[in-house]
Formats: C-alpha cells, structure tokens, sequence
C-alpha cells in the first residue's frame, strides 16, 4: 500500500448504530473546530461495516443531524460497507508478510482469558503457531509484538505493551467481517488524514492501530482523544445507556452545551443565535488547550 501526505485533515466517523447522541456531538465539535483552527479539511465517514449492529436509516439520520446543526464536510461522504476490497487488500499483505495467521478460537474458549486494556480478553495465543488439531480458521489475528509509545494531544503520554495489554488481536471476524482496527486504518490512511479527533473510548485502541500503521506503512496521525461524555452513573452516553438523541434538540443550545463540556465560555446569548454567529464565535475562540485533561466527565443535562 501506497499514501501520499497531505496538509491538515481531520474526520468524524460515526457508526450508524443510532441516532447521534450529546458525546458523538462533542467528538464532531472538536474535530471539525481543529480542523477548521488549522485550515485543513474535514471529513465524514460513515463506520457501517459492522452489519448487524447498524440501524436501517440511521446513518441517513446522522448526516441530516449534521447538516441542521450547521456542519460542512469537504468530500463525499465515505462508506466503510462499500470498502471491502481495499480491506481484502490490506489483510493479505499482512498475511504474506507472516503478521497476520489464522484463529480457530470462539467466545468459549477465550473465557477464562486474563482482561486487556480495553476490557476486553486477552488472546492468549493458542493458534500463534498453527491451528490445535482438528480445528478450522474461523478469524484472522495479528500478531501483537512490542511497545508502543505515542503523545496523545489531550491525554498526554501513552505507552502500551502490546502483548501484555493487547494481545493479538482480530482483523476479520469469524462471521466474515472485517474489524474495526483495519478498517480505520486503511480508511486513514487512504484519506490522507493527519489528525484523529475523537472520544477517549477509543484511546485503548490507538496502540493496535499505531502498530497496523507500522506493518501496513501507512503514515502515523496525530492523536487528540477528547473527554468521554457519561451519564451521572459514569457510563458512556450510548444506545445501550439510553441517552436522548440530539436530533430533536435546539441545534444552538445544544451546540453551547457542547463548547463548554470542551473547556469553552460561549456568552448565554449564543444558545439563542443563528448557526452562522454561533460557529464564528466559536471557531475564533477554539483552543484545544482550554479541554479539561481527563478521560470522562458527565455531560449533565443531555443524556
């Protein structure tokens, strides 16, 4: 795989799994105002390719959510469920390049497995070196290798053992599917994005796809993983913890709330302004200095 550097691109990626929630409005707010604070592109991905999980007509939700807010990406929006053969393409050259080796594994036999980082559990590497007798491949893993050392631009310092925190990780799903770490690398990398703004969910995840970057030579992003948006029990704004979608909401008022979970002091009368004075107001007093340095806070009154 071949990329070509580019000037500042940033993107949000919202998996179309629902309508967009108060915490997928902070991450679209924060990339699309640091892209806007370095004169770069922002682009919008739609992450579908996890099938089963997305809703009929909820990524059509997402962009006119989006567009009534007051948002305006540069390119088409791209598709992961329309990507597959640049995925293909990615899997087998970690494959002839021996990174990548088949997982007869299912859910019960990873049971007992030690915890990762992300919660998840830790592969503990029982296919690494062939497949037990008399078991089938059923998923594709990566052979996770090293420490991975990177400068998170909200979080701070980073370093992740990849085998004692990670494991080797899934590439392809054992029900075909491709997995999100490959997926967004490739789509990365293929963007030219240089700046990754996103929730600190995902900041466990960033040291398998720093190390996917490394196999693939794809260019490394900058990182900045914004604080986690939570309920008052402390669990992320999601589906699964019924948070209130914004769609219906005051795009102004709800746009204010947004700023000022970020660190910002937009004035009271902006909650009742046009789009066009409240996206000026902000992206004259954008800085990324002014977000608070922790991984989750809770966003009281949306969810």
């Amino acid at each position: 795989m071949t990329f070509s550097p580019r000037l500042y691109a940033g993107r949000f990626a919202p998996s179309p799994t629902g309508a967009l929630h108060f915490g997928s409005l902070v991450a679209a707010v924060g990339s699309f105002l640091e892209a806007r604070s370095h004169q770069g592109r922002w682009l919008l991905r739609i992450e579908d390719i996890d099938a089963p999980r997305c809703v009929p007509g909820a990524a059509e939700d997402i962009l006119a959510t989006l567009e009534r807010f007051g948002f305006e990406w540069d390119e088409a929006p791209v598709w992961q469920s329309r990507r597959g053969e640049a995925y293909e393409a990615a899997l087998e050259q970690l494959k002839a390049r021996g990174f990548a080796y088949p997982c007869a594994c299912t859910r019960r036999d990873l049971a007992a497995a030690p915890a990762a980082r992300d919660g998840s559990h830790r592969y503990p590497g029982t296919c690494r070196d062939g497949l037990p007798p008399g078991r089938s491949a059923r998923a594709w893993r990566v052979r996770a290798d090293g420490r991975i050392h990177f400068v998170d631009a909200v979080q701070g310092p980073q370093e992740v053992d990849l085998a004692a925190d990670a494991g080797d990780y899934i590439v392809r799903r054992a029900d075909g599917l491709f997995a999100y770490q490959l997926a967004v690398v490739v789509d990365d990398a293929a963007a030219g994005i240089t700046d990754v703004v996103r929730g600190a969910d995902l900041l466990d995840s960033t040291a398998r796809q720093i190390h996917l970057q490394r196999l693939l030579g794809a260019p490394r992003p900058n990182y900045t993983h914004l604080p986690l948006a939570t309920n008052a029990a402390g669990e992320k704004l999601s589906k699964q913890t019924l948070a209130r979608a914004i769609g219906d909401r005051a795009p102004a008022v709800a746009l204010v709330a947004a700023l000022r979970f970020l660190g910002h002091n937009p004035p009271d009368t902006l909650a009742h302004a046009s789009l066009t004075e409240l996206w000026h107001w902000a992206q004259t007093h954008w800085s990324l200095s002014a977000v608070p340095r922790c991984r989750q806070a809770v966003a009281s009154g949306f969810y």
